[in-house]
């Protein structure tokens, strides 16, 4: 199959698209890769591969959701969502991703702006909490050994999350669940809810120390509280 290349959002970099055919009703599509920010500002595209055939996607997998990606203006090597398609004929089709070399450069770099991903799905939600998060500065956001009695349950080093992408505002026990998971760990904890917080849920959060986000639909986790507000402003320590 051919390549086609289309600018990105950031400008200057280039998205990577190739023909897409449907293995279930055989429609052919044109998939341009998404792009994602690096630590260092620049656009990382994953680089497709135009000769293999998409796969649909029949169950959901935490690693079979996440690719690794070299930038290629520093070489940093991060994990970003698996390219995925979306047919009219209702199949899910996981785009094949060529394998990369660069190793990572090391050193911080200053944060760039978050670049959010738009929330159409439940997936999205976790999606758009996992780059939050990697913006922030955590590394190797995995799925967490502990689910949560609700929500998607995250891990990085030195933290763990909960992500809530019902429509339902997270309860007291929620954040005391996530408070305790934290506890266990002997590590942080943040709670990032589509639907916000009831009151005691949120007082409880202030007094255990819990930062609160709720994501909304362009998938910018805004800060509900003094302490969400302090770990938008400083990252990762």
């Amino acid at each position: 199959m051919g390549r086609l290349n289309r600018r990105d959002a950031w400008g200057g970099a280039m998205s990577e698209s190739v023909p897409v055919r449907c293995p279930a009703c055989r429609r052919e599509h044109v998939y341009t890769a998404p792009a994602y920010p690096c630590a260092c500002g620049a656009p990382v595209t994953p680089s497709l591969d135009g000769t293999a055939a998409p796969t649909p996607v029949a169950h959901r997998a935490w690693d079979e959701d996440w690719v690794t990606v070299s930038c290629g203006s520093c070489g940093r090597r991060d994990q970003w969502p698996q390219p995925e398609l979306g047919c009219p004929c209702g199949a899910v089709l996981r785009v094949p991703v060529a394998g990369t070399d660069s190793a990572p450069a090391p050193g911080p770099e200053p944060r760039p702006p978050f670049q959010p991903v738009t929330i159409r799905t439940a997936r999205d939600v976790v999606t758009a909490a996992a780059l939050y998060l990697r913006w922030l500065g955590y590394r190797d956001i995995r799925r967490a050994d502990q689910r949560p009695p609700s929500g998607i349950g995250l891990a990085a080093r030195g933290l763990v999350a909960q992500v809530d992408p019902t429509v339902r505002p997270a309860s007291l026990r929620d954040v005391e669940c996530l408070w305790l998971t934290a506890m266990t760990e002997d590590s942080g904890c943040v709670y990032f809810s589509l639907a916000g917080y009831a009151d005691d849920a949120r007082d409880r959060a202030d007094a255990l120390g819990i930062p609160l986000f709720v994501l909304d639909l362009t998938g910018t986790p805004q800060p509900v509280n003094e302490l969400a507000d302090d770990l938008n402003a400083s990252g990762a320590v």
